[in-house]
């Protein structure tokens, strides 16, 4: 039994010591500038100067947006693997899948009921 829990701490140890590594490399290996260039910290895209505040702020309806996507997106997955594998499940995962489904229908009808789905 000792050995089990020897073989999740060196999975453990490896999943702390791998990123860290990683991460000091890069640090190590990184470009330094040998001065701060005032021009370099200018912010610059598609080869035209800002003009103004460049910082721009999103409408939080598209990250909603997003979201309602990736969850209705995760279900598609669930469903089709279910599909699949429906006739050998039977009828308890037939309820599992109804009851499911129905909280993301009453996590749609909450969305849409507070406007979290309409273009404004």
């Amino acid at each position: 039994m000792l050995q089990e829990f020897g073989n999740v701490g060196l999975l453990l140890a490896v999943a702390l010591i791998f990123p860290l590594l990683a991460l000091g490399t890069a640090y190590i290996i990184r470009p330094r500038p040998r001065h701060h260039d005032a021009e370099k910290s200018l912010p610059y895209e598609c080869g035209v100067d800002t003009v103004g505040e460049t910082w721009v702020q999103f409408r939080a309806s598209y990250f909603l947006y997003a979201l309602v996507f990736v969850a209705f997106d995760i279900e598609t997955v669930f469903l089709y693997l279910w599909a699949i594998k429906f006739q050998q499940l039977g009828a308890f995962a037939f309820i599992e899948m109804f009851i499911f489904l129905s909280i993301l229908v009453v996590g749609l009808g909450y969305a849409w009921k507070k406007g979290a789905l309409e273009w404004k």
